[in-house]
């Protein structure tokens, strides 16, 4: 059964990864940590949610997700917004998609629950 949310998060946290990289390089140390929690968080609480214990389960650990696509998109924007960081915007791109994906999920999973 084909997962949309976790093989995009999948490829979020990958390119994540890659970027987090480049800015170590570029020796951007804290938003790079920062981006690579959230980053990575988004996918580790998909598939944590893919063993829910429960409808209410599945929910809460999609919208700790979506949380953890928030914070990544603001480290995101302030990475876009600074003179002197590197802009990555197929990065962005996917991030966005990633959030269309969770927010369908969780509005779809929040109706068939009442």
């Amino acid at each position: 059964m084909k997962k949309p949310a976790v093989d995009k998060s999948i490829e979020v946290a990958l390119l994540v990864i890659e970027y987090c990289e480049q800015l170590e390089k570029e020796q951007k140390y804290v938003i790079a940590r920062q981006l690579l929690k959230s980053g990575t968080s988004i996918g580790a609480n998909i598939h944590e949610a893919q063993n829910a214990e429960s409808k209410s389960d599945f929910i809460h650990k999609i919208k700790i997700a979506a949380k953890e696509l928030e914070e990544t998109k603001y480290w995101m924007i302030l990475c876009e917004k600074s003179k002197s960081y590197p802009v990555n915007i197929v990065l962005s791109e996917k991030i966005n998609e990633l959030g269309l994906i969770l927010y369908k999920i969780l509005s779809t999973s929040i109706k068939n629950k009442k």
